[in-house]
C-alpha cells in the first residue's frame, strides 16, 4: 500500500496526522538517546532542534537568529526560553509545556548583536546552571548542538563541561515516526504540483527567477512555512552546477533543472527535476539517461541492512564526469536524510561513505540525487528522488514523472508536420540535405568523412 497523503484540515471522520502523537514520540526519542549518552542534559539553540523537543515555532524569520533555546535534563521535561511575548503565547496555547513553569521569556545573544559586555552570555549560563543544580546534574556534561562562543565560555566558567549534542539530536531524528513520514510525503506532494506548474510554464522568454516566483507563490498559498530555495538552473549554467538561481532568460534547446526546497509543518523537501525547452539534443538525452540510470541503480539497492558505502560504491568516481577529486565533485552524486533539516542522517557520498559507512534502517527518509554532464560540453542533467525505507525495500514519495527527459514549451509545427522533439539546438545541423552527418562529434550521429592525405 502506498504511503497515504491526507487532507490538510482536521476532521472527525478520518484518521489523519496525529499531532499529539507526533509531539510525544519525538520527545520520547530524544529522551531515549539522552538516557544512553554520557551527558546530563541536552541544550539546543538550533531552531529545528528546539521544535523537535518542545513542539514550538515562532516563524522562519527566527531560523538563523540563535535567539531561543531549550534545555532537556536527563529524566525530566524540556524547558524553553523564548523570544519575549512568544513565551506567553506558548503558555496559553501549548499546554504540553505546563505554562510558565517550562515556557519562559529569555533570549541569547542574537548572533552577537547583544555584545559580550551586556552580560547576556552570563545570564543564559546562569539559567542553565541553576536548572542543572536543582536536579543534581552539575557534574555531568551538557550536550550542545550549536552555540555562540561567549555562551560557551560562560558555561565553562561556571564549571560546566560541554560536549557535542549535534550527534545526539541527529541520532534521535534519524528514524522517522509515522506522522513525520506523513508530513514529509505531503511536503513532497506540494513539490509534485509545483513541477506541474513549471512543466506548463517553462518556455522561451521566461527567466529562472520567474520560475522561482511561480513556485514560491504556489507553495506559500498551499501552506508552506518556508521556501528555502528554488534552485533554477538553465542553459550553459547547468555545467558546472552553480547552486543558485539567476535572472537568465531561457532559450529554445536549453536544459533547465530545478531543486525545490521548502518545509511543510517544518518538514523539508529536496527534489530535483530536469527539463529541456522546445526540443532536446541527443547529447542531452544521453546525459539524462545516464543520470537516471545511476540514480535507479542506487534506488534498487535500498533496503534495511545495506550500507551507504555499498550504495556509493556503484556511483561513478569524480574523474569520470570531469572533476579532479571527490571534494570538487561533492554533492553531485549524493544522498542525505530529510526531516526538520534539509540534511540529516544518513549521508551518501563517495567523499565520506566508503570510509565511514552508515547502515540503512527501516523508517529512514532520505533523498538520492545524481548529476551527469552532456558531451556537448555545456549542458547537464540532474535528478533527485525522495525515499522512505520500508521493511523490505523502499517507496519513492517524489512522484512527478522523471523516467525520461521531458520537453516543455509549445510544439512547433512545420509544413511537413511537428518539429522533432529530439534535434540539435542549432538548426543548421538538423538539415539532412546539407549536413547529413548532423553535428560533428555528437553521439549517435555518424562521424564526418576525413579527407585522405595527399
Amino acid at each position: 500500500m502506498a504511503i497515504a497523503t491526507h487532507g490538510t484540515m482536521g476532521v472527525d471522520w478520518e484518521q489523519r496526522i496525529d499531532f499529539d502523537r507526533l509531539r510525544t514520540e519525538r520527545l520520547a526519542k530524544a529522551k531515549a538517546v539522552l538516557a544512553g549518552a554520557d551527558a546530563g542534559a541536552l541544550l539546543v539553540f538550533d531552531m529545528n532542534n528546539v521544535r523537535y523537543l518542545t513542539a514550538t515555532h515562532i516563524g522562519t524569520w527566527a531560523q538563523d537568529k540563535v535567539a531561543r533555546f531549550a534545555l532537556l535534563p536527563d529524566g525530566d521535561e524540556p524547558i524553553l526560553w523564548d523570544f519575549g511575548s512568544a513565551a506567553k503565547h506558548h503558555q496559553l496555547y501549548a499546554p504540553w509545556l505546563d505554562g510558565p513553569k517550562r515556557s519562559r521569556p529569555g533570549v541569547s545573544m542574537l548572533r552577537g548583536t547583544l555584545s559580550p559586555e551586556m552580560g547576556r552570555a552570563e545570564k543564559v549560563a546562569g539559567w542553565i546552571h541553576d536548572e542543572l543544580e536543582q536536579r543534581g546534574l552539575l557534574n555531568d556534561p551538557v550536550a550542545i548542538d550549536i552555540v555562540e562562543p561567549p555562551v560557551l565560555f560562560a558555561l565553562q566558567n561556571l564549571g560546566i563541561t560541554v560536549v557535542d549534542g549535534q550527534q545526539l539530536m541527529l541520532e534521535a531524528r534519524k528514524i522517522k515516526t509515522v506522522d513525520e513520514i506523513s508530513l514529509l510525503t505531503h511536503a513532497a506532494g506540494m513539490v509534485d504540483a509545483s513541477y506541474q506548474l513549471i512543466y506548463e510554464q517553462l518556455k522561451p522568454g521566461v527567466r529562472e527567477n520567474d520560475m522561482v516566483g511561480l513556485v514560491s507563490d504556489f507553495l506559500y498559498r498551499n501552506g508552506s512555512e518556508m521556501v528555502e530555495g528554488v534552485n533554477a538552473i538553465s542553459g550553459e549554467r547547468c555545467n558546472p552546477h552553480p547552486h543558485v538561481a539567476s535572472d537568465r532568460m531561457l532559450r529554445p534547446g536549453d536544459p533547465a533543472y530545478f531543486d525545490i526546497l521548502h518545509s511543510y509543518m517544518g518538514y523539508r523537501t529536496c527534489y530535483y527535476r530536469t527539463f529541456v525547452v522546445g526540443s532536446a539534443s541527443q547529447a542531452q538525452v544521453n546525459a539524462y539517461d545516464k543520470c537516471r540510470d545511476i540514480l535507479d541503480e542506487a534506488i534498487s539497492m535500498i533496503r534495511p541492512g545495506v550500507t551507504t558505502a555499498e550504495v556509493v560504491s556503484i556511483w561513478p568516481k569524480a574523474q569520470e564526469f570531469g572533476f579532479k577529486d571527490e571534494e570538487a565533485a561533492f554533492a553531485l552524486q549524493y544522498g542525505h536524510g530529510l526531516g526538520l533539516n534539509i540534511w540529516e542522517k544518513p549521508i551518501f557520498s563517495r567523499l565520506f561513505s566508503l570510509d565511514h559507512p552508515e547502515v540503512i534502517e527501516e523508517g529512514m527518509v532520505f533523498a538520492l540525487e545524481t548529476f551527469w554532464p552532456a558531451e556537448d560540453g555545456w549542458s547537464a542533467a540532474r535528478i533527485e528522488e525522495e525515499l522512505v525505507v520500508t521493511a523490505d525495500g523502499c517507496e519513492v514519495i517524489s512522484r512527478f514523472p522523471a523516467e525520461q527527459l521531458m520537453v516543455t514549451g509549445p510544439r512547433y509545427m512545420t509544413a511537413l508536420g511537428p518539429l522533432a522533439p529530439t534535434r540539435e539546438t542549432e538548426s543548421n545541423y538538423d538539415n539532412p540535405r546539407v549536413n547529413p552527418a548532423g553535428k560533428p562529434g555528437v553521439p549517435g550521429k555518424p562521424k564526418p568523412a576525413v579527407a585522405a592525405d595527399d
